[in-house]
């Protein structure tokens, strides 16, 4: 029985996997109007900002090479090569002729926002602020498309290097005919996506009314988060306030799911023995402020990755995100060492959610100072997640300054384990001068006996993905990472 619904459920994400990437063209920056329609009326270009392509992405490369991950043999060996690539952290992840979806794929929604930006003002019907409205829409999809491109492609962000650090190209034009691109820096990249969002805000919806269209308070969270990503915490504090302020106030339902009454016999997400909780879908996800997601086979179907021993240590005995824990492989074997699989949601939302924004909130006030502010955030959110007892912050850490930050991620892998959010943050903290001893560099493959297989690696200049060689050769003198 159990064989049968795993196969079922396998089979629909094929196809959902295969829908999302059906459009995607071969070369980089190719692209083509879907079903080749012209947009002329102002509702037009309102209706674009509803494709798919915006919500669903087959992007999971961030999840193996996150330092909370472990691998286990003989699943390992049996996965693909990009996996097994990713895991080890190596230079080539694609084949010389291969292109990569987090490329193709926001490289087609990227064409999609430069048409409504630069079209949408001279469109039939529609009043002008209407227009103004979906245009903002557009910038903030723009922005936050950037902000995945140059967390993969460019350095983490260094204010000493960041003038001279390679980012990505900056297309500002739906120009299906470019031939050729240059990379700009990781500054001006940050620039770019900062403009968008200061740009968009004041012609944005202060009320958030649907979990798929761009808001003020999604706007503003995505800014707090870019900010918080270059260091700049007094200027992402007020912007995570913001929008978290606005919560109450949004049209549909928006806040931190209660564990300890969702999880209960009697809660509203029953909790299956295969595949966890059953968590709602995106769109009506009330965690969920901008809906951003792809499927993720390592919280679903797949055995070769677990979380770490030290991971797994993270957990407190009543911490109610055990749930989403399994000690087994999907053949009913103890994993070793402690060590254990993920097992839901089977999607990953990587938009714009309310755990980021209180945790991201937390750390900006304890990075600049403000203990109490951040403790009272933190144990907060912590009462979602388990016992109201067990939520509160020793004060051993709580009045320590780099205690309370280094709690704070470690919330946030307990939080996001095996959804790829670590990943970028291991980026950041590379360059941290005051935190970068947070970051681990090593991954590990163990057998099933638990005795290490292999060790890898992790060498700074693999904190960033090389572009694929197939790019390089499309855009001759274009310079690739290390």
């Amino acid at each position: 029985m159990k064989d049968k619904i795993l196969y079922n459920w396998f089979i629909l994400l094929l196809l959902l996997v295969g829908t999302t990437v059906s459009s995607c063209k071969k070369s980089f920056l190719e692209v083509e109007p879907k079903g080749k329609q012209i947009a002329e009326t102002t509702e037009d270009y309102n209706l674009l900002l509803n494709n798919v392509q915006f919500i669903n992405f087959n992007i999971d490369m961030q999840v193996p090479m996150g330092d909370e991950v472990a691998a286990i043999d003989p699943f390992f060996s049996a996965e693909s090569l990009k996996t097994q690539r990713l895991f080890k952290w190596e230079a080539m992840i694609y084949e010389p002729g291969q292109n990569s979806p987090e490329i193709i794929l926001f490289m087609n929604g990227l064409y999609a926002y430069n048409k409504i930006i630069n079209e949408v003002m001279e469109s039939k019907g529609g009043s002008d602020q209407t227009k103004k409205s979906i245009r903002a829409e557009a910038l903030v999809g723009r922005a936050w498309t950037y902000f995945q491109l140059i967390n993969y492609f460019g350095k983490p962000y260094d204010k000493a290097t960041a003038a001279s650090d390679l980012g990505y190209p900056i297309v500002k034009e739906a120009n299906v005919m470019a031939a050729k691109f240059e990379r700009a820096s990781v500054q001006e990249v940050y620039d770019f996506i900062i403009g968008d969002l200061t740009e968009a805000m004041p012609d944005l919806l202060v009320q958030l009314t649907s979990r798929v269209r761009a808001s003020k308070p999604s706007a503003e969270a995505i800014l707090g988060k870019v900010y918080t990503f270059m260091g700049r915490f007094e200027e992402a504090l007020p912007l995570l306030i913001s929008s978290k302020d606005n919560f109450s106030n949004a049209a549909i339902p928006v806040n931190l799911y209660d564990y300890n009454e969702t999880f209960d016999e009697d809660g509203i997400f029953p909790i299956d023995e295969m595949f966890g909780p059953s968590m709602p879908e995106p769109f009506y996800h009330e965690e969920t402020l901008l809906g951003r997601q792809f499927m993720n086979g390592w919280t679903f179907y797949q055995s070769e990755l677990v979380i770490t021993e030290n991971t797994a240590d993270l957990y407190g005995e009543s911490d109610l995100r055990n749930y989403f824990y399994s000690s087994e492989d999907f053949d009913e074997v103890e994993y070793p060492n402690g060590m254990l699989r993920r097992i839901g949601p089977w999607y990953t939302s990587f938009g714009v959610t309310v755990p980021d924004i209180y945790l991201l909130l937390a750390e900006c006030k304890a990075r600049l100072g403000d203990l109490p502010g951040a403790v009272s955030d933190l144990e907060a959110f912590r009462k979602h997640r388990m016992p109201h007892a067990d939520a509160k912050i020793r004060k051993k850490i709580a009045s320590d300054k780099f205690n309370l930050v280094k709690f704070i991620f470690e919330e946030r892998i307990r939080e996001f384990a095996m959804q790829g959010y670590r990943w970028f943050d291991m980026r950041r903290l590379s360059v941290d001068p005051d935190y970068n001893s947070l970051v681990n560099y090593e991954h590990v493959v163990y057998d099933v006996e638990g005795d290490i297989a292999h060790t890898y690696v992790l060498k700074p200049e693999r904190l960033v993905m090389r572009l694929p060689q197939k790019i390089i050769d499309e855009n001759p003198g274009m310079e690739n990472n290390p």
